[in-house]
Formats: C-alpha cells, structure tokens, sequence
C-alpha cells in the first residue's frame, strides 16, 4: 500500500519514468534478484533465478500514468499537475512488488525463474514492444498480467479464453479542396460537405461491409475545420478509432477506410489523405493459461472469486504483444470502493477514479500463485 501510494502521488507519463524506476528498485532491495535495467526506456526486468529446472515464468506490471488532472482529494492525491494514475498502473507495480517479495521469500518452493516486468509506456507509447526487442521474453515460458478496473465489484477475479481486449488503431483523413470567400462557393471546391459526408458514410462500414457476426468499432471522435464563419477553408480534417476483435476485420476495416475517404472526397469535387496508424494488436488469451488463471484463483480464492467472463472489452492494451510471442493470460481485478457500487464508481481514465486498495491482496496472491502453479 505504501508504494502504491507513492507512485500514486508522483506519477509520471511514458517510456522514461525515473522517479518510478527508483521507486520501483528500492522495493525489490534485498530480494535477491537479478535485476536488468531498460536501455531505450526506464524498464525494470527482476529475476527470481531458483536454480533448479523448471519453465521460466513472466508476471508483468505496466508503470505509467495518463495525461489527466486528479480531482478526487486524499493525502496521496497526485502533485503533478496534469498527470494522473487513473488507469491503476500504481497498483499493477504494487501487487507485483509484492508478489516478487512473497515469492522471495518462499523461493524453496519453487521450480525454475520467476521474471518480473515492470513495464512503462503501456498508454499508447508500445512500451512492451520496446521491452521484447530488448529481450525480456527470451526463455519465457508462458506470461501472466493483472489489470485493476473499478466497475467490478472488489477482489473479483475475472478472465476468459480468446480475444480478451481490442485492437486500437487510429485514422488520420485530410480532405483537400479550395479556399475562398464563403459568399462564393461556386469559387471554390468546399472541403467540409466532403468531410460531413465521409462521416456518414464510415460509420456505414461496420453495418454494411462487415461481418454483422463479427464485433467492431468505428468512431469519428474529431472533426475540425476553417477559422471564421465567412471563409471556405481549404482543408478539413477528421480523426477516429478503429477497435475489433479479429485480425481479419481489423485489416478489411483498414482497406474500407481509405476507400470510403478517397471515393467520398472524388464524389465531392476533392482529393484526401488518409492515414491509419497501427496502435495495439488483439489481446488474445491462451485458452490453456486462461483456464489455469481460473484454477489458480479459485484454489486461492475460493470460487465466488471468480468468474470467467464472456463478454471482451472495447479497451487495448500493449500486452497484446507479449501473448503473441508466448502462451499466456490477463485477468481483471475488481477494485470497486466500499463506499461505491460498481455501476457508480469513476471507471478507468476517469479524473475521479479511485481503487480500493483491500483488492491488492488477492491480485499480490494470483500473482504469486501463477508463478507457484509451475
């Protein structure tokens, strides 16, 4: 709880955390562990190296924080102005701190490595991409990571087989026509009825060029355009998110996208740009890993602990990386606050939200339990 609390009150935000990376260092202090520190970000890589034959096990904790404003007041309340741990990365550090002590403590009962990950740059920045080029999943056997969510009540365990979490892609769509007078339309080749268009007709894409047994997002979240109300303005940009469940729909998407851009500024007189930035893959559970997570947190915990859960989420995450590369699992913790019922509590990235810290135990115990379950 203590260094939960730290990292809560001094947050830091993508791939260089240094303040983080201390805090992190002197809570592994005297644990016995290899430890590695990152090269291209302030990484953490712990070992718990037995000696005795066995797999290699990775439990991850991602370290960052959000570019957002705390409003919620308590004594560990943020003092970095615009910074925010409002996504629970303080507790995935303090559960697995604790669990790496836990597991220090009872190395007898162990059989082979234990890594610990304690990763920056999960909020958009790829920070487990960096962490896998600089080596952390050579010899791993399978992985295993915890993520904190409000809106479940507290200490739940769930987790489920299959796509677990979206993927993220961003579009960028410029609309390019020619400015002048707004008196004058016929003067000019006006950007923004192509660009109101084109929202229309993208949103079109997930109800009449997919799948409709095939999940999907499409959301036009930005559109600007021109300065004052008498100027036709050259360009019009709009801006939005792509999230799916299956690689396959995440591709056909990509290619409707720059069809539905580039036809529907033609059709208008104009040209466009259009470009879609690769954000997070799918995050896929190994149905094996999965189905361990649910052994290993019912033995713990008992079974009204758990729950394995059927329905996947719109949110991504950069442990996508990892379960592509090895068989593995995320689980989901529930940290409702007492004082709150799930359905009412500040969910994830909100500038309210707050855990309850008596959940970190069960995630400390999950932790230890996959690295214990050989």
């Amino acid at each position: 709880m203590e260094l939960r609390r730290a990292l809560h009150a001094e947050p830091e935000i993508g791939l260089q955390l240094p303040d983080t990376q201390a805090k992190v260092l002197e809570s592994l202090t005297g644990l016995g562990l290899d430890i590695t520190l990152g090269e291209s970000t302030t990484s953490v890589v712990a070992d718990l190296d037995t000696g005795r034959d066995g797999p290699t096990v990775l439990l991850r904790g991602d370290m960052d924080a959000l570019p957002l404003q705390e409003d919620y007041v308590s004594e560990f309340q943020s003092q970095r102005d615009g910074v925010m741990h409002a996504c629970g990365h303080d507790t995935h550090v303090a559960m697995l701190a604790g669990a790496a002590r836990l597991l220090s403590e009872n190395r007898g009962e162990l059989t082979g490595k234990v890594r610990f990950m304690f990763q920056p740059g999960e909020e958009g920045y790829h920070g487990a991409k960096f962490m896998i080029e600089e080596g952390v999943l050579d010899g791993v056997d399978r992985a295993f990571a915890i993520h904190a969510v409000t809106t479940m009540p507290n200490g739940l365990i769930a987790t489920k087989a299959g796509p677990l979490l979206a993927s993220a892609d961003r579009f960028e769509i410029t609309v390019h026509g020619e400015g002048g007078h707004a008196s004058a339309p016929h003067q000019c080749v006006d950007p923004v009825p192509a660009a109101a268009a084109t929202v229309g007709a993208l949103h079109n894409i997930m109800s009449r060029s997919i799948d409709p047994t095939m999940s999907g997002v499409l959301t036009v979240g930005r559109i600007a355009a021109g300065t004052t109300n008498n100027i036709i303005p050259p360009d019009a940009y709009l801006e939005g998110t792509i999230r799916t469940f299956d690689e396959d729909v995440r591709s056909t998407i990509h290619a409707h996208v720059d069809r539905v851009a580039n036809g529907t500024a033609s059709a208008h007189g104009c040209t466009c740009s259009c470009t879609i930035v690769p954000g997070y893959p799918v995050t896929i559970n190994n149905a094996e890993q999965a189905a361990l997570t649910g052994d290993v947190a019912t033995a713990i915990l008992g079974s009204e602990r758990f729950v394995f859960d059927d329905q996947p989420a719109f949110a991504a995450e950069d442990f996508s990386y990892v379960l592509n590369e090895v068989p593995g699992a995320m689980a989901m913790i529930g940290v409702c606050p007492d004082d709150l019922t799930p359905g009412t509590a500040a969910p994830n990235h909100s500038n309210l939200m707050r855990v309850n810290e008596t959940a970190l135990s069960n995630g400390v115990a999950l932790y230890a339990g996959m690295a214990l379950a050989g």
